[in-house]
């Protein structure tokens, strides 16, 4: 089975957009998928949305105008070995 990182830039969309946009995207992932999002701020709002979900996150970057995270499903297994090592930003694995 193979594994593919799907991008998501929601920098530029306003509230409550980025949240919805993020949620459909993390609801489409498919087996070995995982989310690379993008943002200019730390989406709190997402967090319990993710878990109620049975998803992980790993924040790669945060600071002022740049967040950078990784979704992927609990329960698959792919994705979770790829994205727990991804720690220079290159696509995990």
């Amino acid at each position: 089975m193979t594994t593919a990182e799907h991008l998501l830039d929601v920098g530029g969309l306003e509230p409550p957009e980025p949240l919805f946009a993020t949620l459909d995207a993390v609801d489409a992932l498919g087996p070995g998928e995982w989310l690379r999002l993008l943002h200019r701020r730390e989406p709190f709002p997402l967090y319990g949305h993710l878990l109620e979900r049975d998803c992980a996150y790993r924040v790669l970057v945060s600071e002022p105008g740049r967040y950078e995270a990784l979704i992927w499903r609990l329960d698959d297994p792919l994705a979770s070995a790829a994205c727990a090592g991804d720690d220079d930003g290159d696509g995990c694995a």
